[in-house]
Order: structure tokens, then C-alpha cells, then sequence
């Protein structure tokens, strides 16, 4: 009976999260209501705040869930041996294969963190764990020869960052953005900051521009 109590209670939680995600992501953070996530949900004010105190606690909770996809997604391909292969996948499943309402949640909860510090701390977290696992998946790689040395992996990934906010926030905005289109350009950018440079290649550059 209890673990039946608590997976009735994790499965409540998780139809709470899938109402607000499509309210949020349809009519903006602020101006949906608890109650109108509460008809989404098709539960009453007060069973609802048992779960969740609040809208950010919401956020809280869906940023949890996603971080714990994200990071079951990177643990399956934490071993695979071809890493320009596993990231397209990954890049695929992110940038072409999530819904319109997964992406433009990301976008409001984005332009909300800018205003809200609560939500700034989850986004910031959520983000830091994403590098962490990026910055893990490129040193796996170097050992393993498939990209080149004296790569600086900490620039590396927070370009793939900007990129990847930059596909998401197109997608949210741009209804005729093909993210499929540019998969191809993504990944070649990806391989050439992932080049191998030549011993003292940054001194020399710098020294020929003066």
C-alpha cells in the first residue's frame, strides 16, 4: 500500500508539471494563475498546494525533472565510443526532437530568470550541471584521441551553450526555423573548435596580428 501511495503521489506530481508546462509555455509565467494550472491538472486549489507552494516551486520541480532526463541522457552515453555521433544525437534530440511547449517553456523561464532570483538560481544550477557533464563527455573524448589536445574545453562548452540557448530561443520565436536545417552547421562548428592546435599555434597568431 505505501509504495502504492507514493507512486500515486509521484504520478500527481507529474501531471501537475505536464499542466504548467503547457499553461507556461502558452500564455507566459506571470500571466498564468495557480488556478488555471489547478483546471489543466483537473484538481482543486488545495490538493494542488499540497505538491506545490507556489509557481516557482512548479519551476523548481519541472527543472528537476528535466535535469534528471538530461542527466540519465549523458550517463547512457558516458562510454560511447564515438562522441561526434553521441553528441549529434544528443543535439538532435534537443534542438529538433523536444516539443513546442518544452521550448517555449525554456524561453519564459529564461526571460523570467532575468527578473525573478529564485528562478535565476534554478536556471543557473540546472546550466551548471549541463556544463559539468559536457566538460566530463570532452575529457573522455581527448583520452580517448577523438578530438584534439590543448583544447580549451571551458570555452569550448559555454559556446555550445550560447548555440544551444540561441536554437531554442529561435525555435520559440520563429515558427518557420528549421532546427533540422542547421543540425549539420552546428555539428561542423563543433569539430572545428575541437581541432587539434599546434604547440604555441595561440603565441604565434598573436605575435603575426601585431
Amino acid at each position: 500500500m505505501r509504495k502504492a501511495n507514493v507512486q500515486l503521489k509521484s504520478d500527481r506530481r507529474d501531471e501537475i508539471l505536464n499542466a504548467a508546462r503547457q499553461c507556461f509555455a502558452r500564455t507566459g509565467f506571470h500571466q498564468t494563475s495557480m488556478q488555471e494550472i489547478c483546471a489543466a491538472a483537473g484538481m482543486s486549489p488545495g490538493n494542488l498546494y499540497r505538491y506545490f507552494p507556489s509557481k516557482e516551486a512548479i519551476i523548481a520541480g519541472i527543472a528537476e525533472r528535466d535535469r534528471a532526463e538530461v542527466g540519465a541522457q549523458f550517463a547512457a552515453m558516458e562510454n560511447a565510443p564515438d562522441f561526434f555521433a553521441t553528441l549529434g544525437a544528443l543535439a538532435r534530440h534537443h534542438f529538433v526532437e523536444r516539443s513546442a511547449d518544452e521550448v517555449g517553456l525554456c524561453a519564459e523561464i529564461m526571460s523570467e530568470s532575468r527578473r525573478n532570483p529564485a528562478i535565476a538560481r534554478i536556471m543557473h544550477e540546472f546550466d551548471h550541471d549541463v556544463v559539468q557533464r559536457l566538460m566530463a563527455m570532452l575529457r573522455s573524448a581527448s583520452e580517448r584521441g577523438e578530438i584534439g589536445a590543448g583544447i580549451d574545453y571551458d570555452a569550448v562548452v559555454t559556446m555550445l551553450m550560447v548555440i544551444a540557448d540561441g536554437v531554442w530561443w529561435r525555435r520559440a520565436v520563429d515558427p518557420g526555423f528549421d532546427a533540422e536545417r542547421v543540425l549539420p552547421l552546428f555539428m561542423d562548428i563543433t569539430r572545428h573548435m575541437l581541432e587539434g592546435r599546434p604547440a604555441g599555434g595561440r603565441k604565434q597568431r598573436a605575435e603575426h596580428s601585431k
